[in-house]
């Protein structure tokens, strides 16, 4: 009897090894080269404590959005991919994307995701895109330039005219010091870091269903005088003029500039290789306090007709879990799941926990047409940002800028 019963419990354990290993799946995915950092790491986690499996592609995130439209229109796109949060609503409305409206709703934890990202990963009341890593634009400043300009190292400015009198005293050192930088011919860098200053204070650049660019508000023109007037005084480096955003972070890092909106990612690329800069983080400030913050980073979404939804629902089960969120703060992203925030970055620089409080209460811009609008290097934006910050007529470009915009949303597919 004891010989059968042995016989039947070791026939039983290989039926359920060999029912796993048949249920077991595979599905492919692809990472902007962003996140050639984490993801491997996840993936590699995922894979080695799983039976399913991830095949990740690492695409550069500069053909990302191209290489996925060509191989969603011809049948050869991935299973899923983490996408910039900013092209989700676009993919969405050319119906390259699933529908995960039931898989999201499912997930226990699902109001604890980013709201931002959940935000621009709907599209006519559905979810195609769920929340995935995570970026907060921020405030840094050099503490070191900060004490030898006579200012208090360790508070960082919390209005508009405190960012500008500190810039003066910074500048006031002389030499190739100077008080301020940002990338004067960027359209993503300005949307990351110019738009909370109008957030914060009131104002907004488009609709909240992203129908209506409402660009000329009091709040965006007291923003660009601000900028102007920082200009005007030589408080920022001539080459900010030209800077399509080659020296966005590469400029403070530097170490003779005083203050610069920036992100999250700058604390750990500022910790590993440039670990002799001291410097401060704080929220991107209004006009006369308050702040606000861009929430950038990636949704992780699924193309249209996969048949790998559960492999894919086990891979971001574990990216949620406090094991995945963890891998994610540990190599370069801010969690995406606020219930377990704290304890994934418990072991981290607390200067990440501003940042993560920023990304939790920031905002995205949701457009369908995001790239022609904003991103693109001939966008009406960027052409804007350039104009007011150093050109001669505010009223000009800010009428142009609206009317432009405009008309690409109004002939946007679905409009």
């Amino acid at each position: 009897m004891k010989h059968l019963v042995s016989r039947l419990a070791a026939g039983a354990a290989i039926l359920v090894l060999t029912a796993s290993a048949a249920s077991a799946d595979s599905f492919t995915l692809w990472v902007r080269s962003d996140g050639s950092n984490f993801m491997p790491r996840i993936v590699e986690a995922f894979n080695q404590s799983h039976p399913d499996k991830v095949e990740l592609q690492i695409v550069p995130t500069a053909e990302m959005v191209q290489k996925y439209a060509t191989a969603a229109a011809g049948g050869a796109a991935p299973d899923a991919l983490s996408l910039d949060l900013i092209y989700t609503p676009s993919f969405a409305a050319a119906g390259q994307l699933e529908d995960i409206t039931d898989l999201a709703k499912s997930l226990p934890y699902f109001d604890q995701l980013s709201p931002a990202h959940v935000k621009t990963g709907s599209y006519k009341g559905r979810i195609y895109g769920l929340p995935y890593s995570a970026d907060a634009s921020v405030l840094i400043w050099n503490k070191k330039l900060f004490k030898a300009a006579g200012l208090d190292p360790d508070k960082g400015p919390t209005n508009w005219a405190e960012i500008e009198a500190a810039a003066e005293k910074v500048n006031a050192l002389g030499g190739d010091t100077r008080g301020f930088y940002f990338s004067g011919n960027c359209g993503g860098c300005n949307i990351f870091t110019f738009t909370p200053l109008i957030w914060a204070s009131g104002g907004d650049i488009l609709t909240e269903d992203g129908g209506k660019a409402t660009l000329d508000t009091p709040q965006m023109r007291d923003a660009i005088a601000f900028y102007r007037d920082m200009v005007k005084k030589g408080l920022v480096p001539e080459g900010a003029r030209t800077d399509t955003g080659s020296n966005f972070f590469a400029a403070f890092a530097r170490g003779n500039i005083g203050i610069s909106p920036s992100g999250a990612f700058a604390i750990g690329a500022l910790n590993t290789q440039y670990p002799d800069i001291d410097y401060g983080v704080t929220f991107l400030p209004g006009k006369t306090g308050g702040w606000s913050s861009f929430a950038g980073g990636d949704n992780f979404v699924v193309t249209k007709g996969t048949t790998k939804l559960a492999a894919i629902k086990a891979f971001l089960d574990f990216s949620y879990s406090l094991e995945g969120q963890t891998l994610l703060a540990r190599y370069g992203s801010l969690p995406v799941r606020g219930d377990v925030s704290d304890a994934a970055l418990k072991d981290l620089d607390p200067r990440y926990k501003i940042a993560a409080e920023a990304m939790a209460k920031g905002r995205t811009p949701y457009s369908v047409v995001f790239n022609d609008i904003i991103n693109g290097q001939n966008s009406p934006w960027v052409q804007m940002v350039n104009e007011v910050f150093f050109g001669d007529d505010v009223d000009g470009s800010l009428a142009n800028a609206q009317e432009t915009m405009q008309g690409v949303i109004d002939t946007a597919p679905g409009n």
